[in-house]
């Protein structure tokens, strides 16, 4: 006597058949979700969340379907499915192209209880329709705007970034390409973007991806023949943040497929941000239709922090350590690391091993030892270039502006304090050293002997 099968023990049939021709990926997003509803001698009928469901099944999955249907219920084997409509109703069922398309014997849009619970869904992907799932951002939450500090230089990309935080994808600033040198902030900044929304909207997905993380998972997904589950994964996305863009640079068939989710998500409405190690224009590699959409929203930059900001930034960081650092030891290091935000962190860590392993109390003695290994310049004599920079820098004018005519005052007393301090803090003779400074001294004695004359 044969066994009697009923619609759960046929669609598990299927399923084990299924499984074995499509990846792991695949079946988690598009059969897993699906429940099977009755059984009416050779017709299965399926329960999918939504039309869109049932025409992805129906473009990608139709023969396969066909297959396992038949194989569990013979040749005449057909599969019937019924659309969730909302939670927990259902619309008049479409059917695949082998199947029949005539009505079921269930009631149109009759509740259905206990076939499909969305809450139990574990597919990585968002399809329309379904109760939204939650998404690990992978956003590091150290990284907020309250411990990213403000200054000159990166002021324009924190009020874009707070701005789109508190209206994602409603702003102009859409994409917002944040772009700068190493060690500046880019990265800290994206992700203090990204923590906001995350608070201020829990219904937003938002998703935190290197370029180079990115291009695997396309590589990956090109060799499990899951292109379009990856697309439509991404499309779901609410705010996109892609780190170091510049990554994509020659590989064409990342570029085709980011082209198409980044039009798919700005037609949307949703928020993309993308992080450089230059501004658009200068990517090389990157194709021109990505750089023309790169340049629809804002680009700004960050720059080097002046020495303020510098100091306040070290200063936050110690606070945050529970570390009681001198002002002079702070200034100290803020002088001698300038151009690199990483670097100070760097010296910040060495710093606090260094006092906790020897037991040393952090002083100006302790910071130079430090440092040694981050400049070049410390302990070595002070010479008039390095004079010069420092000086250069506390005014926030280019150093070679000192050697040049001008009558502008701040630029006037840079060069003469330059002068002064190069007199008194070099050992050696200036006027031997420093061609700029003698021709500065005998420009002066002229001057002085024919105001005398007069």
């Amino acid at each position: 006597m044969g066994i009697t099968k009923d619609c759960q023990m046929v669609w598990d049939g299927c399923l084990r058949i299924i499984k074995k021709n499509v990846t792991p990926q695949s079946f988690k997003t598009w059969f897993e979700p699906i429940r099977p509803v009755r059984l009416d001698n050779n017709e299965l009928t399926i329960l999918v969340p939504n039309k869109f469901f049932y025409e992805w099944l129906e473009e990608h999955y139709v023969q396969l379907l066909k297959t396992s249907i038949r194989q569990e219920l013979g040749e005449r084997g057909r599969l019937l499915y019924h659309i969730m409509d909302g939670a927990s109703k259902m619309q008049q069922p479409g059917a695949d192209q082998q199947a029949s398309s005539r009505p079921s014997a269930e009631k149109d849009n009759e509740p259905v209880p206990g076939v499909f619970d969305a809450e139990m869904i574990k597919n990585p992907f968002v399809i329309p329709g379904i109760r939204r799932i939650k998404i690990e951002p992978q956003l590091n939450v150290n990284y907020t705007f309250d411990n990213f500090i403000e200054g000159d230089c990166n002021r324009l990309a924190r009020n874009a970034g707070m701005a789109i935080a508190k209206k994602p994808g409603g702003t102009a600033f859409n994409p917002l390409v944040i772009f700068g040198d190493v060690g500046l902030g880019k990265t800290h900044l994206a992700h203090a973007i990204g923590n906001e929304v995350t608070q201020k909207f829990q219904n937003k997905i938002v998703l935190y991806v290197s370029a180079e993380k990115f291009t695997n998972q396309i590589i990956q997904a090109i060799k499990n023949n899951a292109v379009n589950d990856f697309v439509n994964f991404y499309q779901m996305i609410d705010v996109l943040i892609i780190d170091d863009i510049q990554f994509l640079s020659g590989k064409q068939k990342t570029q085709e497929i980011f082209f198409h989710i980044f039009n798919q998500l700005h037609q949307n409405g949703k928020q993309i941000i993308l992080t450089s190690d230059r501004p658009p224009k200068d990517l090389e590699g990157i194709e021109d239709r990505l750089i023309s959409r790169f340049k629809w929203g804002l680009s700004a930059d960050l720059q080097a922090p002046d020495l303020e900001t510098r100091m306040a930034i070290l200063g936050a960081k110690m606070d945050q350590e529970g570390v009681d650092i001198p002002n002079d030891v702070l200034e100290f290091i803020c002088y001698n690391i300038k151009n690199n935000i990483r670097e100070l962190e760097g010296v910040m860590i060495n710093l606090l091993a260094q006092s906790t392993l020897i037991r040393r109390d952090v002083d100006i003695e302790l910071a130079k030892e430090v440092i040694r290994n981050f400049v070049k310049t410390i302990n070595k004599e002070i010479t008039v270039e390095f004079i010069q920079e420092l000086v250069a820098e506390h005014f926030s004018v280019p150093v070679e502006r000192l050697h040049q005519e001008t009558r502008k005052r701040n630029i006037v007393i840079a060069r003469q304090l330059s002068m002064y301090l190069a007199k008194k803090m070099t050992n050696k003779s200036m006027m031997d050293t420093d061609m700029i400074f003698k021709d500065t001294v005998a420009e002066l004695e002229k001057k002085i002997k024919m105001s005398l004359n007069n």
